[in-house]
C-alpha cells in the first residue's frame, strides 16, 4: 500500500500549452492516505481517466511530479510502480483458462504453488466463478471475462495500490452491487489503496471512504458522501451529486439575509459582502411544499418513484425540485416553497462561501 502524492501535476495534450485552458488536467496538489479507497467521479471527459493513466504510469504529465510514500516515481514505469490496474474493458487471455488468467500476476513474480492456489481459489468464489475454472476464457460473455480481470487486479496482496477505470460497465447490474461489495470486503480485509474511476454516483458514493470529484479538468471537492451531500463546495458538485441535483437559485445576500425576486429568504449564517455571480443552493431534500409562508411557486407535476415523491415546480422562471414523503397529499392550495434554514448554502461564481454564526 501506499500513500499517494499529487506535487504540482498537471497535463496537456498539445505539445506546447499556452493557457489553462489547454490543459485537461489542471493543476493539483492533493495527498491521499495510504489505505483509503478513493472514487474519482464527474462527467466523461472531466480528466478522470487522465489523472488515473497518469497515477499508473501509462501517461507523462506535462509538469509536476507523483509520489508513492514521498519517493518520486514520475518516471518509473508501470511496472516499478507496483501498481494494479482494471480497464473498462475486459483483458483476459483467450486460450487460458479462468484459473490461469487468474493465476498469472502470482505464477509470473514466482509465488509458491501453494499460495497460487489458495488465492485464485479465494478470489474465483469473490467473483463467483469457482465453476469455471477450468474452462478456457474464449467463448465467456463479456461480463464474465470482466470478472476475470476484476480478479486478476485483486489476486495480487502486495501491491502499492488497485486502480479501477469504470471496471463495471459491462456487468450487470446485479453483478455490479455484488461485485462493489466484493472490493468493499476486500479493502477492509488487505487495506489496499484504491483509486476507482467511475461517472456513476452511486458506484462512486457505495464503494469510497473519500469521493475525489472532478469537473473540466479539475478536483472541486474531495469528501466523504456525507460531505458531498450536506455541503457541496462548488455548484457541480450539488448538481452532479443527488437525485435530483441540489436547486441553484440566483439571489442576492446581505447579512443572515437572501433576496430572491424582492423576497426575502432567512440564512443560517451571516454573510459579509458577497460579489459576483451569487446563487442559494438548497438540495430538494430540505425543500418543503407548504400553503403557508415562503417564497411562489408553480407546481408542474408531481412524480411518484415509490420512496417518495418528486415536485417539479416554477420559481420565479427557475424549476425547483422538491422531495416529499410517499404518503404526503399535494393539494391545489400549496402555492409556496420554505427551506431548511441551516441546510442553505451560499455560492460565488460557483464556490461555496463559509459564512460566521448568526
Amino acid at each position: 500500500m501506499a500513500k499517494i502524492t499529487l506535487d504540482n501535476l498537471a497535463h496537456s495534450y498539445l505539445p506546447n500549452p499556452k493557457s489553462e485552458a489547454d490543459f485537461a488536467l489542471k493543476e493539483l496538489n492533493h495527498d491521499w492516505a495510504d489505505g483509503e479507497a478513493y472514487a474519482l467521479l464527474g462527467a466523461s471527459g472531466c480528466g478522470k481517466s487522465t489523472l488515473l493513466n497518469i497515477i499508473s504510469g501509462l501517461l507523462h504529465p506535462s509538469q509536476g511530479r507523483i509520489l508513492f510514500d514521498g519517493k518520486d516515481v514520475t518516471q518509473s514505469s508501470t511496472a516499478d510502480r507496483n501498481i494494479a490496474q482494471v480497464f473498462q474493458f475486459p483483458v483476459v487471455y483467450d486460450t487460458m483458462t479462468v484459473h490461469d488468467n487468474l493465476a498469472f500476476p502470482l505464477r509470473n513474480r514466482g509465488e509458491p504453488a501453494s499460495y497460487v492456489a489458495e488465492r485464485v481459489q479465494k478470489i474465483a468464489q469473490m467473483i463467483g466463478m469457482e465453476d469455471v475454472l477450468n474452462k478456457r476464457a474464449r467463448g465467456l460473455t463479456a461480463d464474465a471475462k470482466q470478472k476475470i480481470s476484476l480478479g486478476r487486479g485483486m489476486v495480487r496482496e502486495d501491491v502499492n495500490a488497485l486502480l479501477f477505470d469504470e471496471p463495471l460497465t459491462v456487468i450487470d447490474p446485479h453483478m455490479k452491487w455484488e461485485l462493489r461489495t466484493q472490493l468493499k470486503s476486500l479493502h477492509h480485509e488487505f487495506g489496499h489503496t484504491m483509486i476507482y474511476v467511475t461517472h456513476d454516483q452511486t458506484e462512486a458514493l457505495t464503494f469510497a471512504d473519500k469521493v475525489v470529484v472532478m469537473h473540466d479538468g479539475r478536483v472541486v471537492q474531495i469528501g466523504t458522501p456525507q460531505e458531498l451531500f450536506e455541503r457541496p463546495e462548488h455548484t457541480f458538485v450539488g448538481y452532479f451529486i443527488g437525485s435530483p441535483g441540489m436547486n441553484l437559485i440566483p439571489a442576492s445576500v446581505e447579512g443572515t439575509q437572501a433576496t430572491v425576486h424582492g423576497a426575502q429568504v432567512a440564512l443560517g449564517q451571516r454573510y459579509g459582502a458577497l460579489n459576483g455571480d451569487v446563487k442559494l443552493g438548497v438540495r430538494p431534500e430540505f425543500v418543503t411544499l407548504t400553503d403557508g409562508d415562503g417564497l411562489p411557486v408553480k407546481v408542474r407535476r408531481v412524480e411518484d418513484v415509490g420512496r417518495h415523491k418528486i415536485i417539479r415546480a416554477d420559481l420565479f422562471g427557475n424549476e425547483i425540485n422538491i422531495v416529499a414523503a410517499e404518503g404526503t397529499e399535494i393539494t391545489p392550495d400549496m402555492t409556496r416553497v420554505a427551506f431548511d434554514t441551516a441546510q442553505v448554502n451560499v455560492y460565488v461564481d460557483d464556490w461555496r462561501q463559509q459564512g460566521e454564526a448568526a
